[in-house]
């Protein structure tokens, strides 16, 4: 047999088959798909499942995406009005250029294929749009393998016929569009063009839209390869865009791995604690989706400040008191972060101040103490088993007696440890637990008499929320973030007038004076009650207060932790702070609690002006009934502080010239005097002295040059 012979034998089958082929897929789209086989358009978007859930705010605004299906990328099903024309002409020319003309099937391009099938033995085939679009939607159409038996084939034909039938071709190539896989994982027209260009489809140009056109047949091509056949397309088209073009931009998007930036970003840890992994999943909270962006700004505008001072992570949280909702959660400052993963609002942290006011809560709970008691702030020496404990004040002075207002609003160190040693370690740990305090799991003996000052690791959340239990007059429940979730009936942990005696402390600005001024970051214009505190090593810094309706709390410092460089609760934490709490009473008030029934106000006088007179609040039954003096253990003068054979040793992480020793003496007025290796200092009970290294003798004299008392120490 000839060889013309053989090709007109070819071409006769070849018409034949598509004559057949028409013939039977209209006669099949006629009795095979007069029922509903196929989904509607309403059906298939409705069915549409997102690769990202979403995070719904209170008010049912979207504040975070997050990718929960890691088989692929789907974003938002995109409406055909709202794709760039110049992409839908991109990929008719580039699939289907009778798209609008014909009915499903594309007979002239199909006769063609199977004429050059037969002649040559292989081509690209002649699936139109429809036919594409059918085979997904139709199981029975798709292949089983590598290629379509004909049987599949004259399925999908009859499938493209019976879509065309009850489908518009707008809403075709808008399901098409919308289902294909443009690239790898990137499913969808929305994926692909906020993947690879990091644009929205209706910004797409001519250039990326001959790119994406150019990807469907085959969605592995090098970037080299689809830039040469979309020049080719643009070639066709008429497209202005050149070949140089093209190929760059394919370089550039086609060249890395794709970054989908998510529109939506500002809840990450709480997101991860809600949204299922489900995909198309909507999960809604309890923030409050521009509070929580305002607490963002504000926690990244304070770090870029203290940069300098090395500090590099923050976190905060904002509750609701009456309801325990979170409003605002921000675990970390984002990008910025040394570790943006760390949940800094559940990391475990050494406390420091921030437990003194349970622990005087305790004590004035137990009618072991009042907001009027003297304690006595001198230096303190504690045996234990490991030796002796001995605590220093942040600035290492000394106030000697002071009221225990003045001591809890100064957060003065020896009167808490004085206090710790009056109510035990043991009571004040179960008290701790009490309040919600997490992971408190050694025993009162482990933590000994630093628990006072804040040895104890806590979180941010559950410190957060026992200062929240302080401002609900010492009721705790549990903090809620999940939308619907189920009120809980609160748990008295605290006397209530203990609570509110020690709410009146935190918001005394004229007792916080002592330490930090009257003009300080913890002064509002409102009522606030609000606590500082620094770990050892200034690892931690953080500040937790609250108003009548809402509790703050913000940490600053090192996630892995590094020591910040000469940052305190004023310079750190309480700045962020004192931002969020002026945006909360932007319009609302805040009034102080009031007082409850069994606790009274009097007036109250201090002998010697110790303190100002005052009216002081008391559990009724501990107020005093006279003036309030300071017990005199010591008739004759003596040196308080240093102990005799006290080695001193200088901290190498302050500078020398800022370190100073107190020299405390018990003795009135200016009868003594002060000398040091027999130079002469100053007359005041409490003295200030700047460190020297060696060994000194420290010597009281009256005004007779009699010796009242001498000690030995040294500087190292």
């Amino acid at each position: 047999m000839s060889r013309f012979s053989l090709h007109g034998w070819k071409f006769a089958l070849a018409v034949a088959f598509v004559g057949c082929a028409a013939f039977f897929c209209t006669l099949a789209a006629g009795l095979f798909f007069s029922g509903p086989v196929l989904p509607s358009f309403s059906d298939v978007k409705a069915a549409h499942r997102l690769s990202d859930a979403v995070l719904i705010d209170r008010h049912g605004g979207v504040i975070h995406e997050l990718r929960v299906d890691p088989a692929g990328r789907r974003l938002d099903w995109v409406a055909l009005s709202d794709i760039s024309p110049a992409l839908c002409s991109a990929v008719i020319a580039a699939e289907d250029k009778r798209f609008r003309a014909h009915g499903g099937v594309d007979w002239i391009a199909l006769g063609a294929s199977t004429l050059r099938h037969a002649v040559s033995g292989g081509s690209r085939g002649a699936s139109t749009i429809s036919m594409q679009l059918a085979a997904r939607l139709d199981e029975a159409a798709s292949p089983r393998g590598a290629k379509r038996t004909w049987s599949e084939k004259l399925r999908q034909l009859a499938a493209a016929l019976a879509l065309e039938r009850s489908w518009p071709k707008d809403e075709i190539l808008e399901a098409y569009l919308n289902l294909i896989t443009f690239r790898g994982e990137l499913q969808g027209i929305a994926a692909a063009s906020r993947g690879l260009f990091d644009k929205d489809p209706s910004g797409l140009g001519e250039a990326e839209s001959l790119l994406l056109a150019s990807l469907i047949p085959s969605a592995r091509m090098s970037a080299e390869t689809v830039a040469r056949r979309a020049a080719r397309l643009a070639q066709r088209t008429g497209s202005a865009s050149t070949a140089e073009e093209i190929a760059a931009l394919a370089v550039e998007a086609l060249g890395r791995p794709y970054r989908i930036r998510p529109q939506v970003a500002l809840a990450p840890h709480v997101a991860r604690m809600l949204l299922a992994a489900e995909t198309g999943g909507r999960a809604q909270c309890t923030l409050d989706g521009d509070l929580q962006a305002f607490v963002l700004e504000a926690l990244n505008r304070q770090l870029a400040q203290l940069a300098e001072r090395n500090v590099r992570d923050g976190a905060a949280l904002v509750v609701d008191n009456a309801t325990g909702e979170i409003l605002a959660y921000a675990a970390n400052q984002g990008a910025a972060s040394s570790a943006p993963h760390v949940d800094g609002i559940r990391a475990l942290r050494q406390a420091g101040s921030t437990l003194k006011p349970f622990l005087y809560g305790l004590a004035i709970e137990r009618r072991f103490l009042t907001a009027a008691s003297i304690l006595e702030d001198a230096p303190l020496q504690v045996p234990t088993a490991g030796g002796l404990y001995v605590p220093e004040n942040y600035d290492r002075e000394f106030l000697g007696p002071v009221s225990l207002r003045t001591a809890l609003s100064a957060s003065l160190n020896i009167p808490a440890v004085r206090t710790l040693m009056l109510v035990t370690p043991w009571a004040f740990l179960e008290r701790l637990r009490a309040l919600g305090l997490e992971r408190l799991d050694r025993e009162a003996d482990d933590y000994g008499h630093s628990l006072a000052l804040g040895s104890a690791d806590v979180t941010l959340y559950g410190l957060v929320n026992a200062y929240r239990t302080l401002a609900n007059g010492g009721q705790w429940s549990r903090l809620k973030i999940a939308a619907g979730d189920a009120a809980e009936k609160p748990v008295p942990v605290m006397d209530r007038g203990a609570a509110v005696i020690v709410s009146a402390i935190l918001s005394d600005r004229e007792a916080r004076s002592a330490t930090f001024g009257l003009e300080n970051p913890l002064a509002t214009r409102f009522w606030a009650a609000v606590k500082t505190g620094t770990s050892k090593d200034m690892r931690d810094n953080w500040c937790v207060g609250y108003s009548e309706r809402y509790t703050v709390g913000v940490w600053v410092g090192n996630f892995p932790g590094e020591p910040m460089w000469n940052v305190s609760g004023m310079a750190g934490a309480a700045p962020v702070w004192l931002e969020i709490m002026d945006r909360l009473h932007r319009r609302a008030v805040s009034r102080a609690p009031g007082m409850p029934a069994g606790v009274v106000a009097r007036p109250v006088r201090f002998r010697d002006n110790l303190e100002p007179p005052r009216v002081e609040w008391f559990i009724e039954g501990t107020e005093p009934l006279e003036e309030i003096a300071v017990e005199r253990r010591h008739a004759v003068a003596r040196i308080v502080y240093p102990q005799p054979a006290t080695i001193i040793t200088l901290d190498p992480d302050i500078p020398a010239e800022l370190q100073r020793v107190s020299f405390v003496g018990r003795f009135a007025g200016d009868s003594h005097e002060w000398r040091l290796d027999n130079r002469a200092l100053g007359s005041s009970a409490t003295l200030a002295w700047r460190p020297e290294r060696g060994r000194h003798v420290l010597t009281l004299v009256d005004r007779e040059e009699r010796v009242a008392d001498r000690v030995t120490f040294v500087v190292k």
